[in-house]
């Protein structure tokens, strides 16, 4: 069946994008895959040819969020589409709109032309960030029941981005009549292995304690997640059933940043890391965050340990994640690898 069945991912060459490919492809799909440039082609297959034989099942397209051309080719004849592809910034943008726009127009961009060739299923990457911020201090337990509050003046611009793109593309779903299908993929802070040295804001948690670019931590809590059960989770609610019409909140583990450190500095104590573990005051950070946007995108964040429900993920997509050890260690592994650090 599979060997027939043909898979369309955007964002081909992100991070999430690259291990959702190299997955379908492990699971025999025919693979179209978009990027924004097709300069890009030849660095991307290179990439993915060293975690699966693609056998000329993987095709890539260009297509760019922003501009209609492309799109319905790129659709043309798929049975389905993850639709991974959005912009994830560092820092605060100068402004919201510069993501807010390519989240919520790119993701409209994809279901219309996905609704016109006659596509079975979408599944949209989205994010916990859609989910759990925005929210009073005393709010603290969330589950895919909840949204973030697009209009609070505590969302950051990414997290409205993609609260506003993900509402977007249910309301375009729920007014459609052919009887597409719509599934969300809501991960926390994507941790695991880079395939290449691009993936460097999903990685900057990691590579900035690896690099000890910091003078010390922050008190911040993650909610996080292996990319490679991210990936899994899509072909998860792909095919499943029962995951039409739903959203899957994707986190497997929760910590504060010193437990990234402490097991850094445990694993490389003989190497020549020097991985802080020192927690600064909030008053600190605060002060740091007026003369550094990175800082300044973690102030709302201090402190605030938010806790997700993973339990509907499990039980409808059968689905089993790596923790906290594997997913942090194996993203400095192939950091060293790609010497990143």
């Amino acid at each position: 069946m599979t060997q027939n069945t043909t898979v369309l991912v955007t964002g081909a060459s992100g991070f999430v994008g690259i291990h959702c490919v190299v997955a379908l492809l492990k699971e025999g799909y025919q693979v179209r895959g978009t990027i924004r440039s097709l300069e890009r082609e030849s660095a991307l297959r290179k990439t993915i040819s060293k975690l699966v034989d693609a056998n000329n099942r993987l095709t890539l397209v260009e297509a760019d969020l922003l501009n209609d051309a492309g799109w319905d080719d790129a659709i043309q004849d798929c049975d389905y589409v993850l639709h991974v592809a959005s912009p994830f910034p560092l820092g605060e943008p100068k402004h919201e709109d510069d993501l807010i726009i390519p989240a919520r127009e790119g993701t409209l961009q994809v279901l219309r032309a996905a609704a016109k060739n006659g596509v079975k299923r979408v599944v949209l990457t989205s994010s916990v960030a859609a989910i759990a911020y925005g929210h009073p201090k005393e709010k603290t337990h969330f589950n895919e029941n909840d949204w973030s509050i697009a209009d609070s003046p505590t969302i950051a611009a990414y997290s409205k981005s993609k609260t506003l793109a993900e509402r977007a593309a249910w309301d375009f779903v729920k007014n459609l009549d052919n009887g597409m299908e719509l599934a969300t993929i809501n991960p926390g802070l994507i941790l695991g292995p880079l395939p290449d040295t691009n993936a460097r804001t999903s990685g900057v948690l990691i590579q900035s304690l690896m690099l000890s670019t910091l003078p010390g931590l922050a008190r911040m809590h993650f909610n996080a997640v292996d990319v490679r059960d991210v990936a899994a989770a899509h072909l998860a609610a792909m095919i499943t059933p029962e995951a039409a019409g739903q959203r899957f909140i994707c986190v497997s583990d929760s910590f504060w940043i010193k437990d990234v450190a402490l097991l850094l500095k445990e694993k490389y104590a003989d190497k020549s890391y020097k991985i802080k573990t020192n927690v600064f005051p909030n008053w600190m950070v605060r002060f740091v965050a007026i003369f550094s946007k990175e800082a300044r995108a973690t102030v709302d964040a201090l402190d605030q340990e938010l806790h997700v429900d993973n339990s509907r993920i499990k039980e409808v997509l059968n689905w089993h994640p790596r923790d906290m050890k594997e997913m942090v260690l194996s993203m400095a592994e192939s950091m060293i690898e790609l010497d990143m650090v």
